[in-house]
């Protein structure tokens, strides 16, 4: 592997619009070895980015750099080091794990001895040893998902970018794919592209949020949540005041309670005489700044 600070990928004023409606608008982002999570909601342009990074569609505008290198000029400069997890991630049901991930070794220019041993080593680290043998059609999403990043890992890659990885996943094949990633991180460049918060809560070294083809924040988590400090807050109230609650503040959750409804919101004030300040967590942060930036709470 490369010494840490060798690997770097930047995108400057990287557009893209399609059919007239632009999906990334002005994107500026660089990024060091570590695990990115990249949050946002459904449209923001997270998939339109994570395509252009994995060199698979050109921007309408602006560059691209993989250690100095422009790969919408030169492809071929990053995609021997790329792995990618695209969203709607397709398999051969009739091909078996192992004779799927033979397929994709020789299409990414592997052969012999040294893909069979990767394959064997990639088939153990993702816990699919017991079904390599069986047909891709009878396995479930998590497995799915899991012989996919075994073919994103073939090649040991530089730049792993997995798109929306969770969906559809039982909340154990969930954990068991995000402990996966963290041991995958090392010395490389790690891109989790999700909208759902928990995913990246546990696992990304940094954030970056997404809304609307424009890039809100890129930062560590920590800071995000230092920011927050004294604006989450937490108090009782009842099911038929729920719904005007909801038009005054942030609610960030609620959980049906004996006595009632536990509420979680933000608000830079105490809410109400009742409210109470906790620890902030990223659900908080992300829900606050896409709130923002649609210019209100609802």
């Amino acid at each position: 592997m490369h010494p840490g600070n060798s690997l770097v990928i930047e995108t400057h004023n990287l557009s893209k619009t399609y059919k007239g409606v632009q999906a990334l608008i002005d994107f500026n982002l660089t990024l060091t070895p570590g695990i990115l999570g990249l949050l946002g909601p459904n449209g923001a342009g997270k998939s339109t980015l994570m395509r252009m990074l994995a060199t698979i569609t050109k921007p309408t505008e602006g560059t691209i750099l993989w250690n100095g290198r422009d790969v919408v000029k030169e492809p071929e400069a990053l995609r021997p080091v790329l792995g990618y997890l695209p969203q709607d991630f397709g398999v051969y049901p009739n091909l078996s794990g192992q004779e799927f991930l033979e397929y994709m070794a020789v299409i990414k220019g592997m052969s012999g001895e040294k893909a069979r041993r990767k394959i064997s080593d990639l088939l153990d680290l993702v816990n699919l040893r017991d079904a390599a043998h069986r047909q891709l059609g009878g396995y479930s999403g998590g497995m799915r998902q899991r012989v996919g990043i075994a073919q994103a890992l073939l090649n040991d890659p530089q730049l792993l970018i997995v798109d929306e990885p969770t969906v559809g996943l039982d909340p154990e094949e969930r954990v068991r794919f995000r402990n996966l990633l963290s041991d995958l991180s090392g010395e490389r460049i790690v891109i989790l592209s999700t909208h759902i918060v928990s995913d990246v809560e546990s696992t990304a070294t940094e954030i970056a949020i997404i809304h609307k083809g424009h890039l809100i924040v890129h930062t560590h988590p920590e800071q995000l949540l230092k920011q927050m400090k004294g604006s989450v807050w937490e108090w009782m109230t009842t099911n038929q005041e729920l719904p005007a609650l909801k038009q005054q503040v942030l609610v960030s959750g609620t959980i049906r309670r004996m006595d009632g409804v536990e509420v979680r919101a933000v608000s830079a004030a105490r809410p109400c005489a009742d409210a109470q300040p906790v620890t902030p967590n990223l659900e908080d942060v992300y829900l606050s700044m896409v709130a923002q930036r649609q210019g209100g709470y609802q």
